[in-house]
């Protein structure tokens, strides 16, 4: 009976997937829901130019090492505030609303806006997310099995695994055990690759934040004034429409569509996805002070590392694992890849070709999938590659780096990484700039 339910509401599926907006102030193929940083739908990454995305016939994938990130969620207490005080802003002006001369993209508002939302949980277009990625999992890599999963102990990131499982497993998974399902606290106590931000004393989310609000303060502005001219009496302030832009993207989160995605230009939302590629560049990447961002990543690439060298001899073929966007974010700062020289500026301007670009590294449902794999006549030795989010990533740490798969040796990759391999929770390095937190 459950599992009837459940497919019965498959039809949804392409709403949550291909959420597009009102095209009144687009006429390109511009698309929103592919623009809005760590807060886009699940799509697969674009495709490198040049890099080949199928190994070759004579490669197999020996094993892999997934970090999946949970599925699209409601809005953080934090972002809910701007969009619960902009329904009442709205209400308290609906006189003015009604008599205004509006767009035909923002005629919805005459109706009145409401907001059901609610805070932190999974949505349904995020579980459905996860169930399909795990179906995928399956029928691509059928020769390795599975037997347990890692999950962050957060709600939504529990949801997640438990939604992958039953696409991975089916209906003959057992559910929520000690053996097949297991947690990882996210505390500051507990050494984690999945959170180590945790357990770093001096790491602090507000040098992200405070990046936000900077360019908060350049882009939001002029948004308020074109608004405010079309919307006379109502007096919109710049926290207003950032509760429009997080509605735009948490009623896709929610819903697959929203009204408010159609009342923002290209540039606007362009905007809007450079403030979030900040605050995640800020908090957990190369925007950190000193070499944090590279250190709290390190953590995931020794696990990585010890997995694929097996290092203690008890490395298995298939690790399915389920943290943060920040999981992935820091993971790729260690590595040194998608980064921007000069560092991104929170004074902007948003350049459009940087290499940091939440909306195509971490989207909700966000993959990183590592591959070693073995080939009889096309290289020698172990090689490994990054996907992510389906499309291969060019391993341009590596010094010999193959430029039609973006992969490399294993050895080759464990050189580049030293630096990582060198660090230990609790070392001199680590406390040098971390320090202990909680202990």
């Amino acid at each position: 009976m459950w599992f009837s339910a459940f497919f019965a509401i498959l039809p949804l599926a392409p709403l949550a997937s291909s959420a597009r907006v009102p095209q009144d102030l687009f006429q390109s193929s511009f698309d929103v829901s592919t623009h809005l940083g760590n807060l886009s739908p699940y799509a697969k990454a674009p495709a490198a130019p040049g890099l080949q995305e199928t190994l070759p016939e004579d490669c197999t994938v020996d094993q892999v090492m997934l970090m999946q990130r949970h599925g699209s969620r409601y809005p953080l207490v934090s972002e809910l505030v701007f969009i619960t005080n902009l329904v009442s802003k709205l209400a308290g002006s609906s006189a003015a609303i009604k008599k205004a001369e509006l767009p035909s993209s923002m005629e919805f508002l005459k109706d009145g806006y409401t907001s059901t939302l609610g805070h932190d949980d999974l949505t349904a277009p995020g579980r459905l997310q996860l169930f399909d990625h795990g179906v995928s999992f399956a029928l691509k890599y059928p020769h390795l099995k599975a037997s347990t999963l890692l999950a962050g102990l957060q709600d939504r990131v529990v949801e997640s695994a438990q939604w992958f499982a039953n696409g991975y497993f089916g209906r003959a998974w057992g559910g929520l055990n000690a053996t097949t399902l297991q947690t990882i606290p996210e505390d500051n106590v507990t050494i984690s690759w999945i959170t180590p931000m945790n357990t770093c004393e001096n790491w602090q989310y507000d040098y992200g934040n405070n990046a936000t609000i900077t360019w908060g303060n350049v882009y939001l502005p002029p948004i308020a004034k074109r608004l405010n001219k079309l919307l006379p009496g109502v007096k919109l302030s710049t926290d207003d429409v950032h509760g429009a832009l997080y509605a735009c993207a948490y009623d896709l989160a929610a819903h697959g569509v929203s009204p408010w995605c159609g009342v923002f230009t290209e540039s606007e939302i362009e905007d809007f996805d450079y403030e979030l590629d900040l605050l995640m560049d800020g908090a957990f990447g190369y925007n950190l002070p000193g070499s944090m961002g590279p250190i709290l990543g390190s953590l995931f690439v020794d696990k990585l590392i010890e997995r694929f060298t097996n290092k203690t001899g008890d490395s298995q073929s298939l690790y399915l694992e389920f943290g943060h966007d920040t999981t992935i974010d820091m993971a790729l700062t260690a590595l040194g890849l998608a980064k921007d020289s000069p560092k991104l500026s929170a004074t902007g301007p948003a350049r459009l070709n940087r290499k940091w670009r939440t909306s195509h590294q971490v989207p909700f449902a966000a993959q990183m999938t590592w591959e070693k794999f073995s080939c009889t006549a096309s290289f020698k030795g172990p090689q490994i590659r990054l996907l992510l989010n389906e499309s291969p990533l060019a391993l341009s740490l590596c010094k010999h780096m193959d430029k039609e798969l973006g992969s490399c040796s294993l050895d080759d990759f464990v050189s580049a990484n030293s630096f990582s391999t060198r660090i230990s929770w609790g070392d001199a390095t680590w406390n040098a700039t971390c320090g202990n937190a909680g202990f």
